[in-house]
């Protein structure tokens, strides 16, 4: 999640010592709203709801629930249902619900919105549970597609919560943390809604995630594995396929897609463990179409696994429903030891769905008169990748269209665990002109939507971490030159005024107002006040002025193109 920032950090720290003679000044809790919960009142309204869920972050007893299951994590699905009864809810009812249950490392997200998009096409009413949102929490909640509307999610948001905070005081004044509640949220919606069927993406993991409560879903998919959260999830890929096929129910359908051979093995032995079917996914060239090859609405030649196996998804589901009562014959065949899922034909509707995909802040290109945006939340290694390799073709398409010169640069940011270092070597070959760095601050001001506050972490240690990732940008170039001060005008310069490659800015407004230099019309928008940059940096941009055209790539943690989203699109936030 993003903050919203009015002071850059508090006196005495020991940053702000790194800075002094700055007028700077740190806070944790940047935007002005309380972390205390108040009871519901007859016209609260959205903001309210949201401002009383961040309080989930920041409950002492809730984040005591986290760390003692750590080491006994067995006791986080005890407690989701505890939750769950507590919301009015049973496990049982979320059997109505004929769940999709996708987990991986890497395009669980694509592979769910692939497959949602699909089975809509067919006319069927759908529910979407995903994480994390972009720019407004209700994104995770989505019904038909749609994120929930401010009321519809003020209202359901108030019947969970009243109910899990009457029934506290009898269970240790215990609240659920964030993500279990709007997990317990979601399945509320989605029963309240009377949908077809949801979609569930897992959130971290799979055997002990908190939506791993749900005992029958229909089919369950597996996208890329890779190495992430290993602080949770272990740190070696047999560990985590182990987790991962924690989602595998007896005598249900499940499909996966090309892993590394130590996580196939691991999968292997979950699904004999836990008793069901795991299928191996064709590559998507291999389906059979009567319209030339498959088209997808997601950009990326790394999507094509995902939607192979939202095929499959979709396929298995729709076969359930249409022979309801009846036994569903195989569609796999035998090979080697592993079931192979049968590269059926596509139905026109199934070709349209796949093409009609939308899923924003992944391989998503915006733009915005001589600026375009390539924004891509890739956070591993593995996507990182991938995302490099979608942007240089996409980038290069772009330049052969341009009218002159083209200006390349970086916004980048990474969180947690992140191996940012290794992210921004893979980097390096797409030749930018500037890399620029900031937090996951939005921007700024002194108020700003709650949808967007983290009390997990720090600003301090967030600018700490851009200023590394700087450092370790320069290190990799092999430039001589000390890292940067933060960019704004009577900050202290740290090192003598030459030419700079590499800069951080405190925000992501300010971010993208230097570097488009007043040549989108949207950041150009009298309400977003410009942070007024020393005559030095200002200087810098020349090369921008200069340039016909901007590229700006966008990535290393889904949260900062949220972020950027947020300005960019002024619709993401109504």
């Amino acid at each position: 999640m993003m903050v919203c920032m009015w002071r850059v950090w508090r006196r005495g720290s020991a940053f702000s010592a790194r800075f002094r003679g700055g007028d700077w000044s740190l806070c944790s809790s940047l935007c002005l709203y309380s972390t205390k919960a108040v009871p519901f009142m007859p016209g609260m309204e959205y903001q309210d709801a949201v401002c009383t869920l961040n309080t989930l972050q920041t409950n002492a007893s809730a984040l005591e629930q986290v760390r003692r299951e750590r080491s006994h994590p067995q006791q986080q699905l005890q407690a989701m249902e505890s939750f769950l009864e507590r919301a009015g809810l049973t496990v049982k009812e979320l059997d109505h619900l004929n769940i999709i249950h996708v987990t991986g490392t890497k395009g669980k997200g694509s592979t769910c919105a692939f497959t949602e998009q699909i089975l809509r096409s067919y006319g069927f009413r759908t529910g979407f549970y995903s994480s994390p949102h972009l720019v407004q929490v209700r994104e995770r909640i989505r019904i038909n597609g749609q994120p929930i509307g401010k009321e519809l999610f003020t209202k359901y948001f108030w019947q969970v919560y009243g109910r899990l905070d009457e029934t506290k005081d009898a269970h240790e004044g215990t609240m659920p943390a964030y993500f279990r509640f709007l997990t317990i949220l979601a399945f509320h919606v989605f029963l309240q809604e009377k949908v077809d069927l949801a979609v569930i993406e897992v959130g971290i993991g799979g055997a002990y995630d908190c939506t791993n409560i749900i005992r029958r879903p229909w089919v369950c998919g597996i996208s890329s594995l890779g190495i992430d959260h290993t602080q949770i999830l272990g740190d070696t890929i047999e560990k985590i396929a182990w987790q991962k096929g924690g989602i595998f129910k007896p005598g249900v359908p499940a499909f996966t897609v090309r892993q590394p051979e130590e996580a196939m093995a691991v999968l292997k032995d979950r699904a004999v463990e836990r008793r069901c079917s795991l299928s191996l996914c064709p590559d998507l060239g291999n389906y059979p179409s009567d319209c030339g090859p498959l088209r997808l609405g997601l950009a990326g030649q790394h999507q094509r696994p995902n939607a192979s196996l939202a095929l499959q998804l979709s396929h298995t589901w729709l076969q359930r429903r249409c022979l309801a009562g009846q036994v569903i014959p195989s569609f796999s065949v035998e090979n080697s030891g592993t079931l192979e899922a049968t590269a059926f034909t596509p139905s026109p509707i199934m070709v349209r769905g796949l093409a009609d995909t939308e899923w924003p802040g992944r391989n998503q290109t915006l733009k915005h008169d001589t600026v375009t945006y390539f924004l891509d939340g890739a956070h591993t290694k593995r996507s990182m990748l991938a995302c490099v390799n979608w942007f240089k073709e996409t980038a290069a398409q772009h330049e052969r269209k341009a009218s002159g010169s083209v200006a390349r640069v970086l916004l980048f940011n990474a969180t947690g665990e992140r191996d940012a270092a290794a992210m921004l070597k893979l980097l390096q070959p797409c030749h930018f002109d500037f890399a620029v760095f900031c937090p996951n601050i939005t921007e700024a001001i002194p108020s700003c939507s709650a949808d967007q506050q983290n009390f997990n972490v720090s600003v301090e240690n967030m600018l700490t971490r851009c200023l590394d990732n700087e450092r370790s940008w320069r290190l990799q170039n092999k430039s001589e030159d000390n890292i940067g001060a933060l960019l704004i005008k009577d900050g202290l310069s740290l090192i003598p005024e030459k030419k700079a490659e590499t800069m951080v800015f405190p925000c992501i407004l300010s971010a993208l107002q230097w570097i488009t230099q007043g040549r989108d019309s949207v950041l150009a928008d009298p309400a977003k006040k410009d942070l007024v940059v020393k005559p030095s940096i200002a200087a810098k941009a020349s090369a921008l002025c200069a340039a016909a055209e901007i590229h700006i790539l966008v990535t290393g943690s889904l949260h900062l193109v949220g972020g950027a989203l947020k300005h960019l699109d002024p619709t993401s936030s109504m």
